[in-house]
């Protein structure tokens, strides 16, 4: 699996120079795995990831992209309406998530706050719900998942191909005690675990329990307890400046668990 981050900031898209080196853009995720293009949400970020994508059979809109929906807070899907394939007659969409996925898209869509409705764009969207504990098979890439906690709820995925594996487990709130069970199940061996670190343990004691995520701390502790091979803290604040993220974020948890790495949009890696 050939993995790229075009989004790794969360809630709200930041440019500027203060998150040059990490990046502004909302969360998107890039798979390419056997020939297949698989997107993991469309935040701000897949705007660019479009645009990179129309250098190849999408052009020609002879092109097939699959998406994984996490959930459909704005951060994730504000970026769909300029996925530049959309607008290719020919070109395959294919969608993953809740039963509501085409209904969240539409509704973005509409015409009052977008000028191209859903229904009018010329690609073809093929909705596919995700069922409980039933794997999604493409090709020999295997998508598992367990349930987050998150306002309005959402997935956590696993992806796995040919013995190695990385779960996607951003937009999650770790409980009150112990650990979510569920994901460190899914986690298990994995070889990155790219988690929601939005806020630092100080920052979430501050009023923002019950928001939907987590700390460096929790991630470095379910790391451990999984025995996954590599950490990427994930869902950068958009109030966290690139030098905020490094010291207050990255240098602890680093120091806690060695393998530790701050998602950087632009970043492409292999596992």
């Amino acid at each position: 699996m050939r993995i790229k981050y075009y989004g790794s900031r969360g809630s709200l898209p930041t440019p500027g120079k203060s998150t040059i080196k990490y990046g502004g853009n909302t969360t998107c995720l890039s798979i390419q795995v056997n020939g297949k293009q698989i997107i993991v949400d469309g935040g701000s970020g897949l705007r660019v990831l479009g645009t990179e994508l129309m250098q190849k059979e999408l052009k020609q809109g002879k092109g097939e992209v699959v998406f994984f929906w996490s959930h459909f807070h704005w951060d994730h899907i504000m970026g769909f309406p300029f996925f530049v394939p959309n607008f290719i007659p020919g070109n395959k969409i294919i969608h993953y998530g809740s039963k509501r996925v085409k209904e969240i898209l539409k509704r973005q869509q509409d015409f009052i706050t977008f000028p191209v409705e859903f229904d009018k764009m010329p690609s073809e969207q093929v909705f596919n719900t995700i069922l409980k504990s039933e794997p999604v098979r493409i090709g020999k890439l295997t998508v598992t998942h367990c349930q987050s906690n998150h306002p309005a709820g959402g997935f956590i995925f696993k992806f796995t191909h040919q013995g190695k594996s990385m779960v996607f487990a951003t937009d999650t709130e770790h409980p009150e005690t112990g650990m979510d069970q569920d994901l460190l199940r899914l986690s298990q061996g994995a070889d990155v675990l790219i988690y929601d670190a939005q806020y630092t343990p100080g920052e979430y004691q501050q009023g923002r329990k019950g928001w939907g995520h987590s700390t460096w701390e929790k991630g470095v502790e379910m790391a451990k307890a999984a025995g996954v091979k590599r950490l990427h803290l994930y869902h950068h604040d958009q109030t966290h400046s690139d030098a905020f993220l490094e010291k207050k974020i990255l240098e602890p948890a680093r120091r806690a668990f060695g393998k530790t790495f701050l998602a950087r949009e632009g970043w492409e890696f292999q596992i």
